[in-house]
Parts: C-alpha cells; structure tokens; sequence
C-alpha cells in the first residue's frame, strides 16, 4: 500500500493537496492497470459469449475493439486541472488532447446501447457520466438558466460586455465528469443545435472524451433543421475529437429476443380494459398499499396522477402525453414507479406530432431506466404510428412560421420541424424497444435492477 507523506506547517496546505491528489492518481492508475491487464471491454465481451449471454457478432467484436482501444487511453489520462504548481509549471504551455472518444451510429436494436455501457462498467475512472443526450441538454439549459440569473453586470459602465454563458457551464461539467457515455445522440432542437458547437469546443479544451451511440451518422445530425448553416461546424468538431464507427449487421436483437415467446404487456383489443384491470390488480395486490391519487413536485411543478398503488401507476396516454411534460418529468417518474400501465394510446401520426413526441422521449426514458411497462392501444406497437405525409398547416405552424419569417417556399419550409422527419426516424426506436420490453426477459430482469 502506498503511503502519503505530508508536509505538517499551515502554510503547506496546497503542498499537502496536491501531494495527495497525485498519490490518489498513482494508486487509481496502478488500479486501471489491473484492469487492463484482465482485458477490458473485448475480454468482458468473449466471457459474456462464453456464457451464452449474447451471441458472437462479428460487427459488435469489430466495435469493442475501437473501444479497447478508447479505454487503454482513458485508464492512462487525468485531464488538466489549474492548481497550486499551474502557476509555475507549464505556463504559455497548450493543454495537452483528450483521447478521441467514439461514434457510434447505426440502425435500431444492433447492440449499440449494450456495448456503450459494456465501455463504461469497464473504465475505473474518478469522474464519468452515462447519461441519455436529450437529458443532458435539458439539464445544459437549466445551468445556463442559473449562470445567467447569478451574472452580475457593472452599469456603471456606459458600454455592457457581452456574457457568455456557455464556458461556465462547460467548467461545470467537466468538474463532474471528464468521461461522457451519451445514449441516443439526435439534435431536433433549434436551441440545442445553435450551441452545441461552443459547448463542445469548450468541454473538449477541458480535457473532455466522449463516446455517444446514435442511429444518426454525424453528417446527419440536424438533417433539414431550422438555421442548420449555425449547426454544421459541430459537427467537424464532433468528428475531430471521435472516432466514427456504423454497426449495421442488419439485425434488430430486441425483435429476435422477442419472437416466438408469449407477450402480455401490449394489449390490444375490445376487451383491453378488463385485461389491464387486472394486471393493475395483481400489480397492487404485491404493493401492500392502497389505490390514490399522487402528485409528484417535479422542479417546482406539482404532477399530478389519479391512480397509483405503491410503486405501481395506471395511467393513460393523455395523462402522459397530452400534458405539457418532458424528459425531466419522465426521468422523475422513472424513479417514483418501477411500473407504468399507459392505457388508450390512440393511432399516432403527424397531426398528432406533440403527443407522438412526447411519447418517443418516454418510452426513451422508461427503457433506458429499465421501468416494467403495460401499455393498451389501438394498434400493435409495430403499426402505431402512421408515416402519412401531413400536409395540413394548423394555426400553431403558421404562427411559428410568421415567428421565424419562414416563406412557404424557402428551405426551412422543408424543415424537420414541419415535416416530422424526425418523429418517423425516431418512431423505428421506439418500435424496437417496446417490442424488448414486452418480454418476460425485460420484465425478470428488473428484479437485477432494483
């Protein structure tokens, strides 16, 4: 074991810091390097084959060797930090790269998620974070929000500065984690699109790796977005500091994982509601609690939701998706309910493409939380959602196309905000993880999860 010895004087504190934040590092490295000698992702990978908890892909193994290759260099790498010596060490001196994380696109249901997370159980590292993209983004315009409330402007000045707030947030991040797991990388905001460019060139100058799984190539990203000129050099910055890897085996795990076996937990049909009454029943009868209303404080905000047991909620897709609710108050009730009964989902298409919306991001959030889900509806989960062309202009898109001065016959006429490219693209996912979590395999294996 090693031993750190401390200056003992008052004025020595920095001294004493920094001392033992390198003994800290030596001793997480000599750690690191036990792991890397038992293999990291490609040897956890052959074991778990071995055991027949997954089959031998070729594509997967291809992918699990850019990410050996991304975690030998993460398990040597400590990013840069300003302290007690920066003063006098390395002054004028450019901080030294990140390790190129990894991209990794590619059609629904090929292993993506799975591997991503096989990278991220293995890294030994201080500081990482495994976080759903859209998640992260909310949580980016919450910091924003308070570094903007907390700025204190000099008017005494006759000519005000102007603020940035994205390199305060940046600094916020990367203090927390320098390793970033993003699931589900997709732009669809306007918002998000005009300062991913300055956030990421600011996380990666502070030393940031990351490794993102998306079903989108990165020259895709945004595809026909609103102003999408602003949004095109992220994405060379995303390239310069990613490997970019497809995994396209043409195979969809979750639809083979499910076919021929019994699903009980997508109900169609005229007697759906008797059907769910009593999957509620014998949910509740395993809570030992009563049925009640519950309002959940989200942010501020009371949710409110007229039927819950214990942990157990039976709910309908209005309550859920015809409300004004988003990734946060579906992350929230991920972790309030560990299962979700979503009755009476209507026949989605583009006019109703808020709902439908609403819908992708919470079926996201409840997969990604590994939440059991009972969901009745109107059409099996593989023909939920109509791809009929919408061609009709409600008052609310004619208002937002007044808003942004868009031209019935300009570009950003064709824009993803208006033709609901996204939710089509978007829709495939949500098929292939409702088909995963209709199976008893997803339900058993909450009981790891609890």
């Amino acid at each position: 074991m090693m031993a750190c010895h401390l200056i003992k004087s008052p004025t020595a504190n920095s001294i004493n810091h920094w001392i033992s934040r390198t003994c800290q590092i030596v001793i997480a490295r000599a750690f690191a390097d036990d792991l890397l000698s038992k293999g990291g992702p490609i040897e956890v990978l052959r074991n778990r084959i071995a055991k027949g908890e997954l089959v031998e892909d070729d594509y997967q193994m291809k992918i699990t060797e850019n990410l050996q290759t991304v975690f030998e260099r993460v398990h040597k790498y400590e990013p840069e930090k300003p302290g007690f010596f920066s003063k006098f060490i390395g002054k004028g001196k450019r901080r030294k790269k990140p390790p190129k994380g990894l991209y990794l696109y590619g059609a629904v249901g090929g292993g993506k998620t799975m591997l991503m997370d096989l990278f991220y159980d293995c890294c030994q590292v201080d500081k990482k974070q495994r976080v759903h993209f859209h998640s992260f983004m909310l949580d980016v315009h919450s910091k924003i929000h308070e570094v903007k409330k907390g700025m204190k402007r000099d008017y005494s000045s006759t000519k005000l500065q102007p603020f940035d707030p994205i390199p305060p947030v940046a600094d916020m991040i990367t203090e927390r984690a320098w390793l970033l797991c993003f699931d589900e990388f997709q732009v669809t905001d306007v918002a998000d699109a005009m300062i991913l460019k300055r956030l990421f060139t600011c996380l990666f100058e502070n030393g940031m790796t990351v490794v993102a799984t998306s079903n989108r190539s990165p020259d895709d990203l945004y595809k026909n977005g609103l102003q999408r000129g602003n949004f095109l050099p992220f994405i060379q910055v995303l390239k310069d500091h990613s490997i970019v890897q497809s995994l396209d085996s043409g195979i969809d795990y979750r639809l083979r994982a499910g076919s021929g076996k019994e699903r009980t937990y997508f109900i169609k049909g005229e007697d759906d509601d008797d059907a769910v009454d009593k999957v509620f029943k014998y949910l509740c009868s395993m809570e030992n609690d009563i049925v009640r209303p519950k309002i959940l404080s989200i942010k501020g905000r009371n949710v409110s939701f007229k039927k819950t047991c214990g942990q157990v909620i039976d709910s309908t897709f209005d309550e859920l998706c015809d409300r004004p609710l988003g990734a946060s108050d579906y992350l929230e009730l991920s972790q309030a309910f560990h299962t979700i009964i979503i009755r009476d989902v209507p026949q989605l298409n583009l006019k109703l493409k808020s709902q439908a919306r609403r819908f992708i991001t919470l079926i996201d959030t409840l997969y990604d939380n590994r939440v059991r889900v009972v969901v009745s509806a109107v059409a099996p989960h593989n023909r939920l959602f109509l791809p009929e062309e919408d061609t009709e202009y409600t008052d609310e898109k004619r208002m937002l196309m007044d808003d942004l001065a868009i031209a019935g016959g300009s570009d950003n006429h064709k824009s993803n905000l208006f033709t609901g490219e996204e939710e089509l693209f978007a829709f495939d996912r949500t098929v292939s993880r409702l088909s995963e979590m209709q199976t008893k395999e997803y339900w058993d294996q909450w009981e790891h999860h609890r």
